[in-house]
């Protein structure tokens, strides 16, 4: 079975679980920029929580079927039609052979996914089927999708668990315009000025259209960096060190101004300070902002951080129990 691209959307591209064991040696983890709402969508189907999805954004695709299946559509929230007419998100929907899938503007969030049964089936790139584009790795050779793109679907596997043919509303994400992100301090929070430091926990960022799957950069009142001599090897501003490495969710405000939230598919080092890190549990959000969205970066300490992450990981056991 097989995916015909009719029109191929914004910037749609196959991704899954995430390429994991390579950031040492500069390949990001990369993946579905929101995991819980694409493991969602291979509940919905069938599949077991590896197959890879589509991750669209913004515009959507248009596609045909060649034979019979069932997708689903999970993440923000957009107008889903099979044939012209309407069909559900976060539900189990029946395709024919030859029926037609596309969308309709986008209602919230920044990132919806493409779940079939069987999975997109692409070839493996050091574990992983999700596309990296800078890298031309992985994917539909090692890009986003383009129109007359043939993706071929594996064949429905079988998960071990029963049907289920919707998502509980209580176990969909949120799509706030107000978004609180947990984050942890360090390594370099201590070259903040105070007034840097009390702007970036206490302050009401906004999301600017300067997001992607790299980092995403957002507008407020600024940070202030300590003006310090600066070590031999780093820059001249003060918000630049010897080369570091940055962990998934880095933080960084270049010349302290705009904080800069590195997400999965961004460089693994440099020389930039990294104010705080985003919690494990929170990296999803910001699949779900759009630009203009509000965030307020909350430190927390590392027990609540895997408090957190136990209870996220316990959200997503009820899906697959």
């Amino acid at each position: 079975m097989s995916l015909e691209i009719l029109s191929p959307g914004l910037a749609t591209t196959v991704q899954d679980r995430g390429r994991f064991g390579y950031y040492r040696f500069g390949i990001p983890q990369g993946g579905a920029m929101d995991q819980y709402a694409a493991t969602l969508g291979n509940r919905l189907v069938g599949n077991t929580a590896d197959e890879a999805v589509l991750e669209c954004t913004y515009l959507g695709p248009k596609l045909t079927v060649d034979a019979d299946t069932v997708v689903a559509i999970t993440g923000a929230p957009v107008d889903v039609l099979v044939n012209g007419e309407a069909a559900p998100q976060y539900e189990r929907v029946s395709l024919a052979a030859g029926d037609e899938l596309s969308f309709g503007m986008l209602k919230g969030g920044s990132k919806f996914f493409i779940a079939v049964a069987g999975g997109i089936d692409v070839p493996e790139v050091l574990g992983s089927r999700s596309t990296y584009p800078i890298g031309k790795m992985g994917g539909f050779e090692g890009r986003a999708i383009q129109a007359g793109d043939v993706l071929p679907v594996g064949a429905p596997v079988d998960s071990g668990l029963p049907v289920l043919e919707s998502i509980p509303e209580e176990l969909r994400p949120d799509y706030a315009r107000e978004v609180t992100v947990r984050i942890m301090l360090g390594l370099y929070d201590h070259k903040l000025t105070d007034e840097g430091l009390a702007n970036l926990t206490e302050a009401e960022w906004t999301l600017t259209p300067v997001a992607d799957r790299m980092g995403l950069r957002f507008d407020g009142p600024g940070a202030s960096w300590k003006q310090e001599e600066q070590p031999f090897g780093a820059g001249q501003d003060p918000s630049n060190i010897t080369d570091a490495g940055y962990a998934v969710g880095s933080i960084q405000i270049p010349g302290g101004t705009q904080p800069i939230v590195l997400h999965c598919d961004a460089v693994s080092g440099g020389g930039y300070a990294q104010a705080g890190t985003v919690i494990s549990a929170d990296m999803d959000l910001f699949a779900r902002m759009a630009p203009g969205s509000t965030v307020r970066f909350v430190p927390v300490s590392m027990e609540e951080a895997l408090a957190a992450r136990a209870e996220r990981r316990a959200r997503i056991e009820r899906v697959w129990s």
